[in-house]
């Protein structure tokens, strides 16, 4: 098949079989994000983040552990170093690209984590109702309540410094909103026809949860996972900043920050660059999000 056959296939109003017309969403789908120009710039900056991070062994230009106390603060360019270096003198351009494996780390984490628990409890609450829909819905209101970073705060302080902590504390914050949405998406699915046939063909609640009413729930919580990547980041970069993430001497972004804050105004870039690189990522998940939400709900961008 060529390509021009293969687009034509694709783009047919009149697919042939289930598998044609969900391959031909997926690519009409694909044509609406890349005419996107923001969410492809910002896409474009993810990809280089996996790739920088994949290859942090071979395109860091020193050990971003080694010590050189007599190249302390360098400035930008110094010597080889790109960005300076810090106060220790280890060198910042590889300190930050050591440090996106970190952040990456931590978003898988929190993404596999909040998003998957929020569904459950939001589906379940959502479908079965009643009492346990009153506890399940409560519970979700005092996670609310509370500002997240303050409450990953309490939940490090309780567990522990550490970055796997830190990741488990973020987790237990970021997932009331997908409990919320979830919980929308089944109360309007629930009435449907197809699950009330589907329900006198015998299958029982969670198969009705599982295989019919989580695939419909997915595409909301795309968007919002997306979209609370930049929220991730900064909270995750918070608590390094306050000494409650990754612990030194890895060069975790916030506590970079943290440690850059002394020397702010004479020494900006020991700071200013871990900064950067924050703003950067938490920028290319906003425009990602804001892409992914025009293709997958349309209706969110009118």
């Amino acid at each position: 098949m060529t390509e021009q056959t293969l687009r034509q296939w694709l783009l047919t109003d009149t697919p042939t079989s289930r598998r044609h017309a969900k391959l031909s969403a997926i690519y009409q789908g694909w044509l609406s994000f890349r005419g996107n120009t923001m969410a492809m710039i910002g896409l474009w900056i993810l990809i280089a983040l996996v790739a920088i991070a994949a290859f942090a062994p071979f395109i860091s230009p020193h050990d971003p552990f080694v010590q050189d106390l007599g190249n302390r603060l360098g400035p930008l360019g110094t010597e080889g170093h790109i960005l300076g270096t810090d106060s220790l003198g280890r060198d910042i351009l590889s300190r930050l690209i050591y440090g996106s494996r970190i952040t990456l780390y931590i978003v898988a984490l929190v993404a596999l984590i909040a998003p998957i628990a929020g569904l459950l409890v939001g589906t379940v609450s959502g479908y079965v109702g009643g009492w346990l829909d009153a506890v399940l819905m409560r519970i979700t209101d005092i996670f609310l309540a509370f500002p997240r970073l303050v409450l990953a705060l309490a939940f490090v302080a309780a567990l522990g410094a550490g970055i796997e902590n830190a990741v488990l504390a973020i987790s237990l914050t970021a997932w009331p909103p997908y409990a919320r949405i979830a919980r929308a998406e089944t109360l309007t699915i629930r009435s449907s026809d197809f699950i009330s046939a589907i329900q006198l063909q015998g299958a029982g609640p969670m198969r009705i949860i599982i295989r019919h009413i989580w695939p419909l729930c997915i595409s909301s919580l795309i968007v919002r996972v997306t979209l609370d990547m930049a929220g991730i980041i900064l909270a995750a970069a918070g608590l390094g900043f306050l000494g409650l993430g990754a612990q030194p001497p890895s060069p975790e972004w916030g506590a970079m920050i943290s440690e850059g804050r002394r020397f702010i105004l004479d020494h900006w870039w020991v700071a200013a660059m871990p900064g950067l690189a924050i703003f950067t990522v938490s920028l290319a998940f906003n425009l990602l999000g804001d892409g992914l939400r025009d293709v997958l709900d349309p209706k969110a961008g009118e």
